[in-house]
């Protein structure tokens, strides 16, 4: 039985905050508790804040209840009970397999592309805060806070955003597990039950059990990778937190041999030196089609023999991460040595 990892979390997490029962809604606040439950603690609320990635504290009158939340973290708060007002991100939810089977009415899709955010349509939301993700720009996880947060075209948009609504970032990187912590306690300050979030943390633990159960029987090497017309991007299993989490859960990525942060990227030319056993292929750019289609990858021998899986990335939830895992589990299971 593994220990809770959040115990400590919410008196790190807040300087100043009274969590409220309120959830998200897309009236004036998400939703509803059940009275009875009082993990959410009193209905009112005091003030709010949080430090964010980049050092900034983020602060609110009062609990925040009308939120915009890019869509990587979008999908945490809905696993967590919470529903947003509005998102934006790479793909809108109707494009993203992680939305299929979560309740997304109600929430507004401020755009349709990366950068891509209606401001008007924002401003008439009336958010209380917009959250998005912030990306380190180096394996040593070094932020480089010139730039704007994770979805915003450029520091322009980011300042106008900036005068809706206070904006919060999240580190999307590290260790899979601390990123997994911060958003579960962000989402409990929010008004997310602590019960809800440790139910889903208990199904986070079974599946990564299985996990490593899988990994220990199967002798299997896995390629996350991404593929557009200008070749393979192989993902660096240490700078990518989902990956990093699962290769301590005993994963065997491929560790691409170009070198450079997050990705190492092949050209056509060179993906024949692309070897595994089995293949995570990103929801977006080259799907199986077009990668038969590629010369110097259609011989790729987990191509070949069908051991290709969607990489969704899964959002970093207790949650989301339960369920890709359990599917993972289940992929290598059904695989078989190619190399």
């Amino acid at each position: 039985m593994k220990h809770s990892r959040r115990g400590h979390l919410r008196a790190a997490l807040l300087t100043s905050v009274t969590v409220s029962a309120l959830l998200l809604t897309g009236c004036s606040s998400t939703g509803g508790t059940d009275d009875s439950d009082t993990d959410g603690g009193a209905a009112a609320s005091k003030a709010w804040s949080y430090e964010d990635a980049t050092g900034t504290t983020v602060k609110v009158d009062h609990t925040p209840e009308r939120v915009v939340v890019l869509n990587d973290i979008a999908l945490s708060f809905i696993e967590y009970g919470l529903k947003p007002v509005g998102t934006f991100g790479q793909l809108t939810m109707a494009k993203d397999a992680r939305f299929d089977d979560l309740d997304t009415d109600g929430i507004t899709q401020l755009g349709t592309a990366y950068g891509d955010i209606d401001l008007e349509q924002l401003a008439a939301l009336k958010p209380d805060l917009v959250v998005t993700s912030v990306y380190p720009k180096d394996e040593k996880g070094t932020l480089d806070t010139t730039q704007p947060g994770y979805g915003f075209k450029d520091k322009d948009q980011q300042a106008q955003i900036e005068a809706i609504a206070p904006v919060a970032q999240v580190k999307w990187g590290g260790k899979g597990e601390d990123v997994i912590e911060e958003i579960a306690d962000l989402s409990e300050s929010l008004g997310a039950k602590e019960s809800t979030i440790d139910a889903a943390e208990q199904r986070f633990d079974t599946a990564s059990e299985e996990l490593e159960q899988v990994t220990k029987d199967k002798d299997l090497s896995v390629v996350s990778m991404f593929a557009d017309g200008s070749g393979a991007y192989v993902t660096r299993p240490s700078d990518e937190p989902s990956l990093q989490m699962y290769s301590s859960f005993g994963v065997d990525f491929v560790d691409p041999k170009p070198k450079g942060f997050y990705w190492g990227i092949y050209s056509w030319e060179n993906a024949g030196q692309i070897t595994g056993d089995v293949l995570l292929l990103s929801q977006q750019g080259y799907q199986v089609a077009d990668l038969e289609k590629q010369p110097t990858f259609a011989d790729n021998a987990a191509l070949e023999a069908g051991q290709v899986h969607s990489w969704t990335f899964p959002a970093l939830d207790y949650a989301s991460q339960a369920d890709y895992m359990t599917k993972m589990a289940g992929w290598l299971e059904d695989s078989k040595k190619l190399s």
